[in-house]
């Protein structure tokens, strides 16, 4: 289908057990299936993720999102003593979270309805009492989006405070509330710049030692940066894929991420995406800044040759992502299989690696 024609959204549907939704990681990293599907022969074969290793060969670059989770999602009591769920969607003081203060925030408030600006919020601390001379204050509604400004009036370094009351923004299928270990589980070993609410899910399979079996392979390795932000949640609710609005998310993909992607397609050796979000931001003519770029079936690769992703809500911009790059048919006759075989699905899943 040529990019920008109409399809209906039905085409991306499918079935999906409840059961097969992971609602916690493996128990070590390495320890997730891995479906190989090969966009050549049209086929597809199950393994396991350290294969990776013997799949991907030597001179191939692999490419990661290195963003950082923070525990953006706070409680608050209204002055009625009802609680309101907030989550901290991006700081309003300037575009990159690691130079802003925390102080100031693009938030979805839940429930929304009632909060009106002026409001003023009395914050929880993590264990669910209200902590000493913290509150937010809601500045300012943004029409359309549902999102609210708020102001945080904390005692300490706004980020600090928010690292240590906040909780792991997980995914709303996950039907839990986040533990301890999901602030490990739920980040890369390799996140390295705070600002994501949500994690790039691929990357969560790899441990240190595998990417170092990847390197003694002689597989190349390059980092860029997307902050994760609330739209990769949100569904898509037009009846045509072309009539969604992407949300726009912050990216920064530095100059030797770009030669070594050069690099590698010059010698004939594949640029491997670990992540729906490394292919928005490789395939982004920007290479620093707000992207709103949609890939949908149509749209032609110009820098991924390889995809590594974990398996996608039906009727979601990820799984138009990877139809795109696949091939509907084939990416949903796969996902028929996955189901079929057992495979653990969404964020705290089992992963496919596209060739």
């Amino acid at each position: 289908m040529p990019e920008g024609g109409a399809e209906s959204m039905d085409a991306f549907d499918y079935e999906l057990p409840s059961g097969r939704i992971a609602q916690y990681p493996a128990p070590h990293r390495e320890e997730s299936r891995l479906l190989i599907v090969d966009r050549q022969t049209g086929g597809w074969r199950d393994a396991e993720f350290p294969d990776l290793v013997e799949v991907l060969a030597p001179g191939d670059l692999l490419v990661v999102n290195d963003t950082r989770v923070f525990p953006a999602r706070l409680f608050a009591l209204r002055s009625s003593g009802a609680k309101v769920e907030l989550l901290l969607a991006r700081p309003l003081d300037d575009t990159d979270p690691e130079r802003a203060s925390g102080r100031t925030w693009e938030a979805l408030v839940r429930p929304a309805r009632k909060a009106r600006p002026g409001e003023r919020l009395t914050l929880l601390s993590r264990d669910g009492r209200p902590a000493r001379e913290a509150w937010a204050e809601i500045t300012g509604t943004h029409e359309g989006s549902g999102m609210r400004a708020l102001e945080l009036d904390v005692p300490a370094p706004a980020w600090e405070w928010i690292s240590e009351h906040g909780h792991v923004p997980l995914p709303p299928y996950i039907d839990r509330d986040d533990e301890s270990s999901d602030r490990e589980r739920y980040q890369t070993v390799y996140a390295a710049h705070r600002g994501a609410i949500a994690a790039p899910t691929a990357g969560l399979h790899f441990t240190s030692g595998l990417l170092n079996r990847l390197k003694d392979r002689g597989i190349e390795s390059a980092t860029l940066t997307l902050h994760v932000g609330p739209g990769t949640f949100r569904p898509v609710i037009a009846e045509r894929a072309e009539d969604h609005t992407m949300d726009a998310e912050w990216i920064d993909v530095p100059e030797a991420t770009a030669d070594a992607v050069a690099r590698a397609r010059q010698r004939g050796n594949r640029v491997v995406a670990v992540g729906t979000t490394t292919v928005r931001a490789l395939e982004s003519p920007n290479r620093q800044g707000w992207t709103d770029l949609f890939i949908r079936p149509g749209h032609e690769f110009r820098s991924v040759d390889a995809l590594v992703t974990n398996f996608h809500l039906p009727r979601s911009t990820l799984l138009l992502l990877v139809a795109a790059f696949a091939g509907t048919e084939l990416i949903l006759d796969a996902y028929r299989h996955a189901v079929d075989s057992g495979y653990r699905f969404y964020s705290y899943g089992d992963a496919m690696l596209i060739v």
